[in-house]
């Protein structure tokens, strides 16, 4: 019995290493077991900016994958939001006072 996975756009942007792989080897691969994928994803993630692991498929999943392989790309991007918004703070451009709803709702008055 073999388990197979598929790679996501998601992991091959996020990690380098997923990218070089998908290259040589195809964005489907087939293992043993879960195990086997989820320490493949492991050693993909060792040493990266950002992890990938295993995603089982939905049960409703018509496609002939067991998982697929995935990441995260907001996260970055909602990091860098938080540290510009301190760094805001930290210059004085932004008290850190979200205001009240009818702040919102009286057009500021």
């Amino acid at each position: 019995m073999s388990y197979l996975v598929e790679v996501k756009p998601s992991a091959r942007k996020a990690n380098a290493a997923v990218g070089h792989a998908v290259l040589h080897e195809g964005t489907r691969r087939e293992f043993d077991d879960r195990g086997a994928a989820e320490a493949w994803a492991e050693g993909l993630s060792t040493g990266a900016d950002r992890p990938v692991w295993i995603h089982a498929a939905h049960p409703a999943d018509r496609s002939e994958v067991d998982a697929y392989l995935v990441s995260r790309q907001r996260q970055l991007l909602d990091l860098e939001g938080a540290y510009d918004k301190r760094r805001r703070r930290l210059r004085g451009g932004d008290d850190g006072d979200p205001g009240t709803l009818s702040t919102y709702t009286d057009g500021g008055t």
